[in-house]
């Protein structure tokens, strides 16, 4: 017997004209779009003012918080005096033969040690432990070193009582005046910044003019200058324009503070 088999007809679909296709088309492109935004607005984007030096981004990057000593002296010293943290902390690694850090709960000193000289950069005493000894002790422990020691203040003024109170200090551990010395620097931020320079000798003898003025311009060059354009994005005036020999001594700001 034969079998009749019945075939099946696929009917095809209608061809597509050109303007359905287009449609499509374009809302594909659509919809891929609105991911594409969907996903850069979703991503963090990266910040516009990165640190610009390798060192700042390294303390940019730390979790840790700021040192103890910085804390200590930028809550007791005008912003216009203080180095930034990026500064200090270059300095105690990058020189650590010369620059130095003493710390307590009762103090924070940073001085430096050169081959002919010593200086102070910052000296902070707690207000509960002032007049106790704490300050003479942290000077008898530089005097040990046998060189002279350099040191900067402002002039003192009525509006900052603990200024006269300094250089009472200093006058009666045998401190002089540089009174021959110009010391004019400008600030990070812009501020012209006069300074006072005192200095004590082993001998009590006093130095010479020419030998403040280059023992005080290698301080700067080594300490304030140290990675200037790195640390604060521009580099700081030339010693020999901040520091100069006057021709006249100034007035002697230690002679009514004895």
């Amino acid at each position: 017997l034969l079998t009749k088999h019945t075939k099946h007809n696929t009917i095809p679909p209608p061809l597509m004209n050109s303007t359905t296709a287009n449609t499509i088309v374009n809302t594909a492109k659509t919809v891929t779009n609105n991911v594409v935004s969907s996903i850069k607005q979703s991503t963090p984007s990266t910040p516009k003012s990165a640190p610009s030096s390798k060192l700042q981004q390294k303390m940019a990057g730390a979790s840790t918080p700021l040192p103890s000593y910085f804390v200590k002296l930028n809550n007791y010293f005008p912003s216009h005096e203080m180095k930034r943290v990026e500064h200090f902390q270059a300095l105690l690694v990058d020189k650590p033969e010369v620059y130095h850090k003493s710390e307590s709960d009762d103090h924070v000193l940073m001085y430096s040690v050169h081959e002919s000289f010593q200086a102070i950069d910052y000296v902070w005493v707690n207000s509960k432990t002032r007049g106790k000894g704490t300050g003479k002790k942290l000077l008898n422990k530089l005097k040990k070193n046998g060189k002279p020691i350099f040191l900067e203040v402002e002039q003192p003024t009525e509006n900052e009582p603990d200024s006269f109170k300094r250089l009472k200090f200093y006058a009666r551990e045998g401190f002089k005046h540089a009174r021959a010395l110009r010391y004019v620097r400008n600030t990070v931020d812009g501020q012209e910044l006069a300074m006072e320079v005192l200095y004590w000798t082993p001998s009590g003898e006093e130095l010479t003019d020419e030998q403040i003025v280059h023992y005080m311009r290698e301080f700067y060059v080594e300490i304030h200058k140290h990675r200037d354009a790195e640390i604060y994005g521009k580099t700081l005036e030339p010693s020999k324009q901040v520091l100069q020999q006057l021709e006249a001594d100034k007035s002697d700001i230690l002679a009514e503070q004895v």
